[in-house]
């Protein structure tokens, strides 16, 4: 596997989109997985908002069914880490843990990962009380006790958007004053259900004999008095980093880091290298969005490649 006609980096729900898309076009596109194969859905429990699936379905499950679809068509896949890529030039050299792979266009599904605070039992209690999305699992927490942490437009939203299915949701900030814009924060205020804890943080966040979170140890940053809240939930509103690494400097990105696309399409500034999900989404970041643009991404890449490498360009 030296060649490919369409590489595609990433295996959520937008890269195994493309995937499916691209293989029938015929394009045998090559997957190169990365060393966490389906994602960020392989770390949630109960997916209930992805259509087609009135019960629900587990992520693991949801993104297995995705890897079979493509698969089915023709895609082929190369489980490993990519180390380095070179876009100077085409075909594209994608160097990896056991070689190098050329390719004629190239697919960016890299995503993004969630700031985390690195508490204790932090990870662990992902999907069992901690989350990162209010809009995938605030619906879990229906008339439940919950907070968010962070200060920033993203978390005063995730607040609000809360109050829709929580009894009380506490927000969390290290400050005496929020980021988020003053209409973001008039909102807050007006909420009767929003509970605001100034100047302060959360230190270590407490689970049941189940495994279930049942509350979150905060302290004051200025006396550090230490303080348990019993909550169902907690939500972490503090941002994500886009995973970019291989592209810093040889594509255009945002100020935060984030890929930038032209002609509201997936065409990024390198020709022949497209961009689709959370790489290059900053405001929906769901799966049933990203695997969308992945859709866009394959339609885009074949469309190029007809126009391009047919012709000897």
């Amino acid at each position: 596997m030296d060649h490919a006609r369409v590489a595609i980096i990433g295996s959520g729900p937008a890269g195994l989109t493309a995937a499916v898309y691209a293989a029938r076009a015929n394009l045998e596109p090559v997957v190169l997985e990365g060393l966490q194969a389906g994602g960020q859905l392989t770390t949630t429990t109960d997916v209930e908002n992805f259509p087609g699936f009135p019960d629900g379905i587990m992520g693991p499950e949801l993104m297995q069914r995705f890897r079979a679809q493509a698969e089915r068509f023709g895609a082929r896949f190369f489980r490993g880490d990519v180390t380095e890529l070179d876009l100077s030039s085409r075909p594209f050299a994608i160097h990896h843990e056991d070689g190098t792979l050329r390719t004629d266009a190239l697919i960016l599904s890299t995503g993004a990962t969630p700031r985390m605070l690195g508490l204790p039992n932090e990870r662990k209690l992902v999907g069992h009380g901690v989350s990162t999305c209010a809009t995938c699992d605030g619906f879990f927490y229906r008339g439940a006790e919950i907070a968010v942490v962070g200060g920033g437009d993203s978390a005063v939203e995730e607040a609000s958007f809360l109050t829709k299915f929580a009894t009380k949701v506490h927000l969390i900030h290290r400050r005496g004053e929020l980021r988020a814009s003053k209409i973001m924060q008039d909102r807050a205020a007006a909420n009767s259900k929003i509970r605001f804890h100034w100047n302060t943080v959360a230190v270590d966040i407490l689970a049941d004999d189940a495994g279930l979170v049942r509350g979150v140890v905060l302290e004051d940053v200025r006396d550090s008095k230490r303080t348990e809240l019993p909550i169902k939930g907690l939500f972490i509103a503090i941002g994500h980093v886009p995973n970019t690494r291989l592209v810093e400097g040889k594509i255009d990105l945002d100020e935060n880091g984030y890929v930038l696309l032209k002609d509201r399409g997936t065409r990024t500034s390198v020709e022949g290298v497209f961009a689709c999900g959370d790489v290059a989404d900053h405001v929906y970041r769901q799966a049933i969005t990203a695997a969308g643009t992945g859709c866009q991404a394959a339609i885009d890449v074949e469309r190029w490649l007809e126009s391009n490498v047919h012709a000897g360009a």
